[in-house]
């Protein structure tokens, strides 16, 4: 019992962030709902979605497993309700990490969305990657044949170019804001 009690409490550490927003009542429940735990309610498609993404889908899809991730959920549930009802949520420190997850998250989904628009456009001529070879054979960078080193050198000069425009694109975002540095923040920094 202490192990199933351990594994509830671990997988809600782990899963925290998809169940952080309660819902209160039915009223508000889009879809059907599996399970109410103090008032507040599971939706199938919450179930479902957090079932698909677990390890317990990962192990098996069957009523088993069903059964030990709504046992989990619920576990988590209570345990989130319990931290709400203690005031966790509004603790100045639980607020900040909250903070400092949403920026590093909407931060990396902004630069995964711009590398990929910028990777359309990227495009490497096998004349380049030549010149490139040239360069390398020139400089004593290397000794292989071309065609042992052709996918290499492409791959290296495409990345290269997207982090090029990646970073030109951040300087135009810099050039074109309005941003104004207190030169006495920077006087004690070493």
């Amino acid at each position: 019992m202490k192990s199933r009690v351990l594994i509830a409490l671990l997988a809600a550490v782990v899963l925290l962030p998809a169940f952080f927003f309660l819902r209160p009542s039915a009223d508000k429940a889009q879809g059907p709902v599996v399970a109410r735990v103090n008032g507040y309610l599971i939706t199938r498609a919450e179930f479902e979605e957090g079932f698909a993404a677990s390890a317990f889908a990962a192990r098996a899809d069957s009523p088993q497993a069903r059964k030990e991730y709504l046992d989990t959920l619920i576990s988590q549930k209570l345990i989130l309700l319990d931290a709400q009802k203690r005031g966790v949520d509004k603790a100045p420190d639980f607020l900040k990490s909250v903070e400092r997850f949403w920026a590093q998250s909407l931060l990396t989904a902004a630069l995964g969305q711009k590398t990929m628009e910028l990777r359309r456009g990227v495009a490497v001529s096998d004349e380049d990657v030549r010149r490139i070879y040239q360069n390398m054979v020139k400089d004593g960078a290397t000794t292989k044949p071309l065609n042992e080193v052709f996918p290499q050198i492409k791959w290296q000069a495409e990345k290269q170019l997207e982090m090029q425009r990646l970073n030109g694109w951040a300087e135009s975002l810099r050039r074109n804001a309005a941003i104004e540095v207190s030169g006495d923040m920077l006087k004690g920094v070493k």
